[in-house]
């Protein structure tokens, strides 16, 4: 569970990205990709209080028991500088990363969610999270999911060898949108699923901010006059994220270094 807090810190702030998509759609763009979410980690350190990073940060993992997929590892190294100096890091997975196990919590000591978490700070409530299966439609991928959270399916994928498996995982994730880098996703305006999805649980629970990622959109949205759902978009074509400041919520756009 994230901690609530009563209030933060003057100058420091909360931040929130999702779909980096490390490892698509080729090695060498994957590597740019990842200097300049580390240029953008450096960046926010000074006054980061908690960075929560909201699932499909990779294209493709899985651990298994003694093997993690290869590359990533400066992405990480600025994971555990930012951890081992007390910020808080938070890893959510998304429906391309859903094989995280305990490799993070147990190496960097950065906690790994699978469901929505809610928090609060100084009264303002929170819900995070990747945001794939929810809302109504999508019933193939839900049923996708079902299969993948599947512990005799992850029992049988983890009997390949790492180099098969991995391999069969980097050619089905070339065929996804954000591997042929395609701006495919279009704002569907009332009919945004995860709007709805906000919508119903906000008849029961109130919440000021519902943020999620898996939509691919940066959307900044009334769930109703006093809630807004926020979608971080992803670092392929976009690099947006988000920032909370005790007052004020911005989604905003990381240009690179300065």
């Amino acid at each position: 569970m994230i901690k609530s807090i009563d209030k933060l810190e003057e100058g420091k702030k909360i931040f929130f990205a999702s779909d980096f998509h490390l490892g698509t759609p080729s090695r060498e763009k994957s590597f740019e990709r990842e200097l300049k979410i580390i240029a953008w980690l450096d960046r926010i350190k000074h006054e980061a209080h908690s960075i929560h990073l909201l699932g499909d940060v990779f294209d493709f993992w899985f651990e298994y028991k003694k093997a993690i997929p290869k590359g990533f590892i400066r992405f990480q190294g600025k994971l555990a500088e930012i951890r081992d100096s007390g910020i808080e890091v938070t890893l959510f997975t998304g429906n391309h990363d859903m094989w995280m196990f305990d490799y993070f919590p147990k190496e960097l000591d950065i906690p790994v969610y699978r469901n929505p978490q809610e928090f609060s700070v100084d009264g303002t409530r929170f819900m995070i999270g990747h945001g794939d299966g929810l809302g109504p439609g999508d019933f193939s991928y839900k049923i996708l999911k079902k299969i993948f959270d599947n512990k005799l399916c992850q029992w049988a994928f983890e009997r390949l060898h790492p180099n098969l498996g991995i391999s069969i995982a980097h050619f089905w994730s070339r065929r996804s949108r954000i591997g042929n880098e395609k701006k495919e996703d279009k704002h569907l305006g009332e009919d945004e699923w995860l709007l709805t999805h906000c919508r119903e649980v906000e008849k029961v629970t109130h919440h000021d901010y519902y943020i999620f990622g898996h939509r691919h959109l940066p959307l900044d949205l009334k769930v109703n006059e006093n809630s807004r759902y926020i979608n971080l978009g992803e670092w392929v074509n976009y690099c947006t994220y988000g920032e909370y400041d005790g007052t004020e919520f911005k989604l905003l756009t990381f240009e690179g270094a300065k």
